[in-house]
């Protein structure tokens, strides 16, 4: 055997080697996508026609969620969303329609509030799909009730107020441990009962206060008589 056909030969064996390689990636990475996104990857293979489109899709979405600083709401944040969901739903009764449209409003706040960008819908949800897979497909089909709700009839709003709530509790869930919001009070810090540098100012402060009034001049505790007084003489 020659030198060349040698060659030939170790030329299609590293092809060979680098096609099965790249083959396994792909489906690795396949599997890795349809774990993370579950019914999503269907929607979006469907949606985009072909796996290569669907897969760059979804690897986009990960790439730009993971450049978001989305964190949980804060304590006072969800007390008062959960404020506001309640009178949503109460007003459901007489005005389903408006229930619908201020709760589609409602959980756009809180996405807002946690971090998501204020985009469309669409882009919206495709963040949401990161994260929130099982949740997301409750938004979708929440808001594809509420694009057309003056023509819904009152059990597909009820549904979307149903849908819409699954997404409300996922949103509100978790909460920080501490309210970033709230201001520091003078007893949150050193255990001194002072923020952060204000034991030791206080500290000079009160030392200052007791020198002052150790030097400062007393008044008499009754008046001189001036008669008394005697002028030396030169």
């Amino acid at each position: 055997m020659s030198n060349q056909e040698i060659t030939i030969i170790v030329v299609i064996a590293v092809v060979a080697v680098l096609l099965l390689l790249w083959f396994f990636m792909q489906q690795r990475r396949s599997r890795a996508l349809r774990d993370s996104f579950g019914d999503e990857y269907d929607r979006t293979l469907e949606t985009r026609g072909n796996r290569g489109d669907a897969e760059a899709d979804l690897l986009h979405r990960q790439d730009r969620v993971s450049k978001l600083d989305i964190r949980p709401l804060t304590a006072s944040e969800r007390d008062r969303f959960a404020l506001e969901w309640k009178e949503t739903k109460a007003i459901f009764v007489d005005s389903p329609i408006e229930a619908v449209s201020r709760a589609d409003r409602l959980l756009t706040q809180i996405m807002h509030t946690r971090g998501f960008p204020m985009s469309d819908f669409e882009h919206r949800h495709a963040d949401l799909t990161v994260d929130h897979t099982d949740t997301a497909k409750h938004y979708l089909a929440g808001h594809e009730i509420a694009d057309r709700a003056s023509d819904a009839t009152t059990e597909e709003l009820r549904r979307a107020i149903n849908h819409y709530e699954t997404l409300f509790a996922d949103m509100t869930n978790e909460v920080t441990e501490i309210d970033e919001r709230r201001e520091p009070t003078a007893r949150d810090l050193d255990g001194d009962g002072y923020i952060d540098g204000e034991s030791e100012r206080s500290t000079a402060d009160r030392a200052r206060r007791d020198v002052n009034d150790d030097i400062a001049p007393r008044a008499p505790t009754r008046p001189v008589d001036s008669g008394d007084v005697t002028t030396p003489r030169s």
